[in-house]
């Protein structure tokens, strides 16, 4: 058996650094330091010397090994989220959102991984309205920009109103002795 420390996470997992997979231990240790064996086929969590959890050994990286048992009861709702029900609820809004929550859910490895931030997004409708979400998803949408973030910055500042035009048409550079032009460069 080898021998690995770590500090349980937020989530209510360890990371079995070697491997770089997740393990999910019993709510109560978030935050607490423990000690990880493991063999080829299994791995053992301690903490002060009492197993707290056993887990099939899972090589698969950035890969989650959840006992639902270990999730506190107010959490439980969330292993009930998946990605069909975002993308229902997006849809309910407008078809745009719903591209942005897909494409959110895409570029993470575990789409679990993306539910805070598709939550998030979707909160705004209930704060900013579904109108303003929409416009702000289109236009995140042709940043290319996925992320909770984007939106929360767009609604913020009121990005959402401004005039389309304003992006769409380039203002002629101004003539001025300082300014060389295109043709310098040729």
């Amino acid at each position: 058996m080898k021998q690995f420390q770590a500090r349980v996470i937020k989530n209510g997992h360890v990371n079995l650094g070697p491997d770089k997979h997740y393990y999910s231990v019993p709510y109560r240790y978030i935050g607490k330091r423990v000690k990880l064996l493991y063999s080829r086929t299994t791995v053992e969590i301690y903490s002060n010397y009492e197993r707290i959890a056993l887990h099939k050994r899972n090589k698969n990286p950035y890969g989650y090994t959840t006992d639902k048992e270990h999730m506190a009861s107010t959490h439980r709702f969330k292993s009930d989220w998946t990605p069909d029900m975002f993308l229902d609820w997006a849809a309910s809004i407008h078809e745009d959102v719903r591209l942005y929550i897909l494409q959110i859910l895409e570029r993470k490895q575990h789409p679990e991984q993306a539910y805070k931030s598709c939550l998030g997004v979707l909160g705004f409708a209930k704060k900013a309205g579904n109108e303003r979400l929409t416009v702000a998803c289109q236009r995140a949408l042709s940043y290319g920009v996925y992320n909770y973030k984007t939106i929360q910055t767009i609604l913020e500042n009121k990005m959402d109103n401004y005039e389309e035009s304003l992006f769409a048409n380039e203002l002629p550079m101004p003539d001025h002795g300082n300014i060389r032009g295109e043709d310098y460069y040729k």
